[in-house]
């Protein structure tokens, strides 16, 4: 559905993108992660047609991209760009007529579209009325309002509580089960992890590393990892290398990566004679591969080896 082939893009004589490639299959719901400054922003934008590229190529359900294209794409932008003294409805048919919605199936396509967002009561309400949260459904039911191939959500949950946060989660989820093209940006490693078929991780404007959360947790070859509070750093660490588990820190946090998965008794026997505050298990998650390429530079389809992970030792 939507194809980037190395795709390069600089601001002056700063490279944002680098020979970027990716695809985004019919019906995939494909998160693209990154921190500030990836270049996920400069990608969409790309997608959308606002900027063009210094070289490579990008199409849309097999059209390269030009302003034909943009009637292919529906986005939620990370601000709402509603009219907050028209109704949620006048707001959808401003946007329709813009999209080339034809008159006919305009009330029928607005009714549609507020139904699937849960706010049909909400019809005739002025935009400025609603709360935070229904202001991102009203959001999305604009870029489902043409019908578009592609739908882009960039950050779509930023800002919201936890309340609304699930309701968007859970449209999203009925998006995916309906097999519309759904192309995530977001800094919520929870957001991707629940809801991503397939997932990117961009770093410096490069594609760092991409597959399934299953795929992806080849990054970090372990089978689980323990989090240790010790007095006792240095000696732990030591400890750790000699038995083969690499170390970790995120944030202030002190873990080790265990190859295999061992019972609670058995990791503090590791750690005989020395003091430890407390132990703790964890799953790997997104949150650790994310850290793993993003941090130390993972290249894509290279992840390292288990005895190749450098020790973090405190200076």
């Amino acid at each position: 559905m939507l194809h980037l082939e190395e795709l390069t893009k600089t601001y002056g004589k700063r490279p944002v993108l680098k020979d970027l490639s990716l695809q985004v299959q019919p019906g995939e719901v494909y998160g693209l992660l990154g921190p500030n400054g990836a270049g996920k922003t400069t990608t969409i934008n790309l997608i959308c047609n606002l900027l063009q590229a210094d070289s490579g190529s990008i199409s849309i359900d097999g059209q390269p991209v030009s302003d034909r294209t943009k009637r292919l794409i529906g986005i939620v932008p990370q601000e709402n760009l509603l009219y907050r003294s028209l109704t949620c409805a006048e707001n959808l048919d401003f946007f329709a007529r813009i999209y080339g919605v034809p008159r006919e199936k305009r009330s029928h396509r607005i009714i549609t579209c507020l139904n699937a967002v849960n706010l049909l009561d909400r019809a005739n309400s002025p935009v400025e009325t609603l709360s935070g949260g229904m202001q991102r459904r009203l959001s999305l039911a604009i870029a489902l309002v043409h019908q578009p191939k592609l739908v882009i959500l960039d950050e779509p949950t930023t800002g919201l509580d936890i309340e609304a946060r699930y309701e968007l989660w859970e449209l999203i989820r009925r998006l995916r089960n309906q097999g519309i093209t759904t192309l995530l940006t977001t800094h919520l490693l929870e957001e991707a992890e629940r809801l991503c078929h397939r997932i990117g991780i961009l770093k410096g404007g490069c594609l760092m590393a991409e597959g399934t959360l299953a795929e992806l947790r080849r990054y970090v070859p372990a089978q689980e990892i323990v989090l240790v509070q010790t007095t006792e750093e240095e000696r732990a660490i030591a400890r750790a290398q000699k038995l083969g588990f690499p170390c970790r820190r995120y944030g202030n946090d002190l873990t080790f990566w265990l190859p295999e998965h061992l019972e609670m008794p058995e990791i503090i026997a590791c750690f005989e004679g020395i003091s430890l505050d407390s132990v703790s298990r964890q799953s790997v998650g997104l949150s650790h591969i994310y850290m793993e390429v993003t941090q130390l530079g993972t290249v894509l389809n290279s992840p390292v080896e288990v005895d190749r992970f450098p020790v973090d030792v405190p200076g």
